[in-house]
């Protein structure tokens, strides 16, 4: 059994997940313990080829699927497992949810065909706590368009990315327990309080 600490980032894309992933290391980080920050898709040298495809190559919902859950697979078997075996806490910024969000929800994919991925991949590892960082689709894309060259999905129109939006608060009223919602409005200083008062609820 693993003793470590699982913590997933997600939300649609211009959220501002990355803003905080390094602040939150180093809080959880305080006295010395061990965090490990990494991505999705992504996080080892095969996940991050298998990146390249899925957010830049043309493809259908089942291949994005395929290639997304192959890449996760590898990072929890190079990564994500044995980092947690050791006892370190991994922060990920976006893992399974993301999938139903994006492709189930936005794509419109067979949410059961990805829940059969789910369980061949990992099985029973869900993270220990998932902090989703909500915006509504006008301010993601506002945000994205200040901040980078979009790739092929944030280059998709704001109907996309509420249909994304709506596939996490899907997830999240299956996994209440689980999750905590941070409303990701207003400034970097607001929406880190946010987070700071999700993790004290948890004694964190």
């Amino acid at each position: 059994m693993s003793s470590g600490r699982f913590i997933t980032l997600e939300g649609i894309d211009g959220a501002g997940k990355s803003t905080h992933i390094a602040a939150l290391a180093e809080r959880l980080g305080a006295g010395g313990a061990e965090v490990l920050t990494t991505r999705e898709p992504g996080g080892t040298p095969l996940a991050e080829q298998l990146r390249e495809r899925v957010l830049h190559d043309a493809m259908d919902a089942l291949t994005e699927s395929l290639l997304v859950f192959a890449a996760r697979r590898d990072h929890l078997v190079a990564l994500i497992e044995p980092a947690l075996a050791r006892g370190a806490t991994v922060l990920c910024d976006r893992f399974s949810d993301a999938t139903f969000a994006y492709q189930g929800a936005g794509r419109g994919f067979d949410i059961a065909l990805l829940a059969q991925l789910e369980r061949w991949v990992h099985a029973d590892r869900q993270p220990d706590l998932t902090l989703w960082f909500d915006v509504p689709a006008e301010v993601g894309a506002r945000r994205r368009a200040e901040a980078r060259r979009p790739d092929r999905f944030e280059r998709l129109d704001e109907a996309f990315f509420e249909r994304v939006r709506a596939g996490y608060q899907a997830r999240l009223h299956e996994s209440p327990a689980r999750f905590e919602r941070i409303d990701a409005t207003g400034s970097r200083e607001q929406v880190w309080r946010r987070i700071e008062a999700a993790l004290g609820a948890r004694g964190w």
